[in-house]
């Protein structure tokens, strides 16, 4: 079959192509969708398929653009996570008791992209609770790496990343508490971009049944999933901004634009690495080479400051809360079992491992104490933004590891350079953002000589989404973004 040249054409040029009538949004949408019924059942990163409403969008964006509409994502085919409300589709969040949930109405983001002009494929696969760096469930079974079938492709967001590296389209919704937008990004060689928290109003990414409420649910996030660093943008354009449903809110409008337009004017700070969670030599060697290309293009860059807040204490204390939010959804006799574990913790124990379970018996008052270190921690970043405009580190150790179904998380393990370290233990890094509510854009940088894809997270300061974005650009512009999957590669 002869390469199309639609396939892994960005948002941006296919904007571009459709107002120069060089292909059709209906085009666009059948493309697609032969793409997916081509080589999904190899990926399986479409776990609900909506073609016929595509079509009919597809048609209606065709129609508008004739009547000389223009919407920033009017005819553009795009797949969004299984999580988000669509009217008339499943959401399950891989939990088999809830796979005969259907909503009512779509999620405000959903709402956005519609409005938008967005043509919405499909919904891409995800883990059991959206809770691993894997994407398989009893409902739907496992996505696989576009890369290396035998691999994870991440996630919680694997399938909407494994879509986006399969040609699905230019541009997927996705959410991230624990990296659930970086890691499948990192792993599956594309853009993703956690904004800073409450930027983006999350009405309907809801966990099944519950009712589609305005809430921020603390560090958790939706965003934009892409190919390239700009349409990151486009998207994020769309869906963010308050919730009309909440008052109060109307900060979220406006971001302010990024600090610097050319490469030679970021100061960036590049750590590769931590003795709490080692980056593999691969990965490490990734970000030297980006560190020299950035020195060479002029950009003043630190390998190492005393701004940098504490790894060790910060991801403990990320533990300690994240788990405390996730332990909400345990069942009571599990919770229980935890609480009694922590209960025996020596005061002594300070692995990762027992801040994780000292996070599901967390009481209201510790959380407040945590809750103050984090204002500390804040305050922290706001000092080292003063003095840098980027952080520049990894978001996970290694590139996507074989597929591991094992049932109790903590004791998997994952291997960095032959040594074996907690499976769980890799949530460290993706809090480096997520902890303090910092937007952080994923980068691809290139593939490793096992073929698998190697990323890296530009963390940028408090509501400045637009310099981690626009870095993230320029970046991509000198020195090279997205490489497709050679299997699937047409």
């Amino acid at each position: 079959m002869a390469k199309s040249q639609w396939s892994f054409e960005t948002a941006i040029g296919l904007s571009k192509a459709l107002a120069k009538k060089e292909i059709s949004a209906i085009e666009l949408a059948e493309h697609a969708i032969a793409r997916i019924e081509r080589h999904d059942a190899k990926i399986n990163a479409v776990c609900v398929r909506d073609f016929e409403r595509a079509r009919d969008a597809a048609r209606a964006a065709d129609a508008a653009r004739a009547r000389g509409e223009n919407k920033p994502l009017l005819g553009s085919p795009l797949t969004v996570k299984e999580s988000y409300n669509v009217a008339g589709l499943p959401t399950t969040w891989g939990i088999p008791a809830q796979k005969d949930f259907h909503p009512q109405e779509d999620a405000l983001s959903i709402t956005r992209v519609r409005d938008a002009g967005g043509v919405i494929l499909a919904k891409t696969n995800v883990p059991l609770g959206l809770g691993d760096w894997q994407s398989y469930n009893d409902i739907y079974g496992t996505t696989n790496n576009p890369y290396d079938l035998t691999r994870t492709p991440g996630g919680s967001s694997g399938g909407s990343a494994a879509a986006l590296a399969a040609g699905y389209g230019p541009l997927s919704l996705g959410s991230d508490i624990g990296g659930s937008l970086r890691v499948p990004a990192f792993h599956c060689g594309i853009y993703a971009h956690k904004p800073t928290f409450a930027l983006v109003a999350s009405r309907g990414h809801t966990p099944p049944p519950f009712p589609p409420l305005p809430i921020d649910r603390d560090m958790a996030v939706i965003g934009p999933m892409a190919r390239c660093a700009a349409d990151l943008s486009l998207l994020l354009d769309v869906i963010a901004g308050p919730d009309p449903l909440e008052a109060g809110k109307a900060y979220r409008l406006s971001l302010p634009p990024s600090r610097h337009d050319a490469l030679k004017n970021f100061r960036v700070l590049v750590i590769d690495s931590d003795p709490v969670l080692p980056t593999c030599t691969v990965v490490r060697a990734a970000i030297e080479k980006l560190t020299n290309d950035l020195g060479k293009s002029g950009a003043t860059i630190a390998r190492q400051s005393s701004l940098w807040p504490d790894f060790a204490a910060t991801s403990r204390l990320y533990m300690r809360m994240l788990l405390s939010f996730l332990a909400v959804g345990l069942p009571s006799e599990i919770y229980a079992s935890a609480v009694a574990a922590a209960a025996g913790l020596p005061a002594e124990a300070t692995s990762l491992q027992a801040e994780r379970l000292r996070g599901v018996a967390l009481s209201h008052r510790d959380w407040l104490l945590a809750e103050g270190e984090r204002a500390q921690l804040r305050a922290q970043w706001r000092s080292l933004f003063e003095s840098f405009d980027a952080v520049i580190c990894p978001i996970m150790p290694t590139p996507a590891f074989p597929h591991d179904h094992s049932p109790e998380q903590e004791q998997r393990r994952i291997n960095i350079d032959g040594k074996d370290y907690a499976y769980t233990d890799q949530l460290a890094w993706p809090g480096v953002a997520t902890l303090p509510g910092l937007p952080a854009t994923q980068i691809p940088l290139g593939l490793s000589p096992d073929g698998l894809p190697i990323g890296v997270q530009i963390v940028g300061p408090w509501l400045e989404d637009r310099t981690p974005l626009r870095l993230a650009e320029l970046i991509e512009r000198e020195f090279g973004g997205f490489t497709p999957p050679p299997a699937f590669d047409d």
